[in-house]
């Protein structure tokens, strides 16, 4: 059974760069055995998905709002919340780790979560911020490679973890 969680954020509307990005780090994820979380739609959070079943991965899509025929064709699981943007602490919660492609003003608030609630933080070519107080790790990629090393690097070892390093 799959236990590690990475939850993959950033814009619904994406640029060829950012999609590439995301896709190759869905991929990488996947090929680790961790299951890849997102908001469910479009963008960067599509990319991710068709990266992670390309590789045989799981995807779980928490949607902003009630159908479910909303989410992007490559999700495993699509689960809507009916909460709109509030659902990104769903996202995040769900999550061992946070890699942020990209950035918008939602996937801004997806990194202050996650900051916020100790999980280790990797943003590839997104927003620049200054960690608070040591509330968790934050820390910048200049690839989708050393973007899953880094969450590899910050999530301890334990049973049920998946093999990052693979």
């Amino acid at each position: 059974m799959r236990t590690g969680y990475v939850a993959v954020v950033g814009p619904g509307t994406a640029g060829d760069r950012e999609r590439a990005h995301a896709r190759r780090v869905g991929e990488l994820l996947a090929l680790r055995g961790a299951v890849v979380v997102c908001g469910g739609l479009g963008g960067v959070m599509e990319a991710a998905c068709e990266g992670a079943r390309a590789r045989g991965g799981v995807t779980v899509g928490l949607l902003p709002g009630r159908d479910r025929a909303e989410g992007n064709s490559f999700l495993t699981v699509c689960l809507p919340t009916g909460l709109g943007e509030l659902r990104n602490g769903l996202v995040v919660g769900a999550a061992d780790a946070v890699i942020a492609v990209g950035g918008s003003w939602g996937t801004l608030s997806e990194v202050a979560l996650a900051m916020r609630t100790g999980r280790p933080t990797v943003v590839l070519a997104g927003w620049d911020v200054a960690a608070g107080r040591g509330d968790g790790t934050f820390l910048r990629a200049s690839s989708p490679e050393e973007a899953v090393r880094a969450v590899a690097d910050a999530l301890p070892d334990g049973p049920g973890r998946p093999n990052y390093e693979a």
